[in-house]
């Protein structure tokens, strides 16, 4: 193992106690809102979706649902960014997330942007994700074990008429020290500040996630360094293994 390289270490994080304070939960909501802005998350994804979706017909709405979708902020900044492209006649975007409080404030934040996505309570690792042509995910592999990891990439791939594109952490010394001085800066919430490292040292290197994809049967992945530390995953449909 080289310097800059980390074992991988799941341990829980705040986040993801279901005891967590509602004040708590919203303002790590809204630090990661405030993150995933710095570190341009949604243009990515975005990016990543107009490769993916390329070819798919213009005459209909483009239905993208973002897995997980937390607070919001990624999904709400998606649907203007596929909607401002003019790529395709309409955009519907539907962020789905088993929080209550999270689909509440997402649908509140929706309200004051003026923002055409939608949000739904759902858990995908037991109901698994919704009809769609494009399935997107920010910052959610890391939570889960491979097997899980494996059964959520298969779900959204079923789902997902043209492909499905993924967001996550890299985890090496670099993504520890970019997470733990970003956090600082860009957080005031205790929750974040904590969860933030543990989540770089749950996180996957390049061909860790390549080998999840593989591992799911989702051949041709394509796996991209993006900066700050993360990767963005793309698989269009048609790739699948039927090993």
């Amino acid at each position: 193992m080289s310097f800059w390289s980390l074992p991988r270490v799941r341990e829980p994080e705040l986040m993801d106690d279901p005891a967590i304070a509602a004040v708590d939960h919203i303002d790590a909501l809204t630090a990661l809102g405030r993150i995933n802005a710095f570190s341009r998350t949604a243009a990515r994804i975005a990016e990543g979706v107009a490769r993916v979706a390329e070819g798919a017909a213009h005459s209909g709405p483009l239905v993208v649902v973002d897995v997980a979708s937390g607070g919001g902020d990624v999904t709400i900044d998606l649907a203007r960014r596929l909607a401002a492209s003019r790529r395709w006649q309409r955009v519907e975007l539907i962020g789905i997330d088993m929080s209550p409080l999270a689909i509440e404030r997402s649908r509140s934040l929706a309200t004051r942007r003026g923002s055409v996505a939608t949000f739904a309570e759902c858990d995908v690792t037991a109901d698994g994700c919704p009809p769609c042509d494009v399935a997107v995910s920010s910052l959610f592999l890391h939570h889960l074990d491979d097997p899980e990891a494996v059964v959520l990439l298969r779900s959204m791939a079923a789902a997902a008429r043209r492909g499905i594109v993924v967001s996550d952490l890299i985890r090496s010394r670099l993504g520890l020290v970019l997470a733990t001085v970003g956090t600082a800066i860009l957080s005031t919430s205790r929750i974040t500040k904590i969860d933030g490292p543990l989540s770089v040292c749950a996180a996957r290197t390049p061909g860790e996630y390549r080998a999840l994809f593989a591992r799911a049967g989702l051949a041709g992945a394509i796996v991209r360094r993006v900066w700050p530390e993360r990767v963005l995953v793309e698989w269009r449909g048609g790739g699948r293994s039927h090993e």
